[in-house]
C-alpha cells in the first residue's frame, strides 16, 4: 500500500522532480502512512511538505488553506476515496501558487482494479481512472483526457503517464499493491497558469492543448521507434 515509497527511485532518476516539481513549501494530500515527507532530503531544493489527512480536513475542499499557499501540490493514491473529484482538482489549484506543479497518481483501472467494480481491493475506492478509452467496463470510470480538459484554462498539463514499468501482465488477477514492486497507476503533472498564460488566445479552442499535447507525444514515439530525430511534427491538430 506504500505507493509514494516505490515511486521514489522512479521520481530520482528523472531531474525534473528534483529541479521543478519538489521545490520550495509543499502538500501531501492523502500522505499518511507513506508521506512524502520520509524522502524529502533527496529532493534538495524541497523545504518542507506538509502532510494533510482526515484529521486535516475534507481534502475535495481544503477549505481551511488560502489560495496560493503552496509551491506545490503531490497527492497519491488519493482523489479516487473522493466523492467529487473535479471540485477536488479545482481546489488543489486554487491552493498552488502561479507557477507551481500538481504531482498526481490515481490507480489506472485496468492495472488495478482488473475488471472489477466496486473494487475488491479498496472498498473505499469511489471511481476509477483511464487515461482515455471509447468505453469503459467501469460504472464509475473517469477519462483523464476528458478531466483535465476541464482545467486546462487554469493550468498547463506536464505529464500524463500511465505507470506500469515494473507491471508484470502474466500474472494472476491479484491486488499488486500489496508488493514492495509493479505500480499500476497513471500519473498526472500539472502547472498552475499565471496570468499572463490565463490570457484568451484568438481563435482558441477548449481542447487545443490536448490535441497538441498528445499529437506530438505520437509524433516523438514514432521518431524513436523510426530512430529519425528529423521527422517534422504535426503541422496541425487533426489527428486526435
Amino acid at each position: 500500500m506504500r505507493e509514494c515509497s516505490r515511486s521514489i527511485v522512479r521520481r530520482l532518476h528523472e531531474p525534473n522532480y528534483v529541479r521543478k516539481y519538489f521545490v520550495g513549501d509543499g502538500v501531501d494530500i492523502g500522505g499518511r502512512p507513506d508521506p512524502l515527507a520520509l524522502y524529502v532530503e533527496l529532493f534538495p531544493l524541497c523545504r518542507s511538505v506538509r502532510v494533510w489527512d482526515r484529521q486535516d480536513g475534507d481534502a475535495q475542499h481544503m477549505a481551511s488553506v488560502t489560495d496560493g499557499t503552496f509551491d506545490f501540490v503531490f497527492s497519491s493514491h488519493c482523489l479516487e476515496h473522493l466523492i467529487d473529484p473535479d471540485q477536488a482538482l479545482s481546489n488543489w489549484i486554487r491552493i498552488v501558487k502561479p507557477g507551481g506543479h500538481l504531482i498526481v497518481t490515481v490507480p489506472d483501472e485496468d492495472l488495478y482494479e482488473q475488471g472489477q467494480f466496486p473494487s475488491t481491493f479498496n472498498s473505499d475506492h469511489k471511481w476509477t481512472f483511464t487515461i482515455g478509452k471509447r468505453e469503459s467496463w467501469s460504472p464509475k470510470s473517469i477519462s483523464l483526457i476528458r478531466f483535465l480538459d476541464n482545467h486546462v484554462g487554469d493550468v498547463e498539463i506536464h505529464r500524463l503517464q500511465q505507470l506500469d514499468s515494473d507491471y508484470r501482465y502474466n500474472l494472476p488477477r491479484y491486488d499488486r499493491t500489496v508488493t514492495p514492486v509493479g505500480e499500476c497507476a497513471i500519473e498526472f503533472i500539472l502547472r498552475k497558469r499565471s496570468q499572463i498564460d490565463r490570457a484568451p488566445q484568438p481563435g482558441a479552442q477548449p481542447q487545443a492543448e490536448l490535441r497538441r499535447y498528445f499529437n506530438q507525444y505520437r509524433h516523438d514515439r514514432r521518431a524513436i521507434i523510426q530512430g529519425n530525430a528529423n521527422v517534422e511534427p504535426f503541422g496541425d491538430d487533426r489527428e486526435l
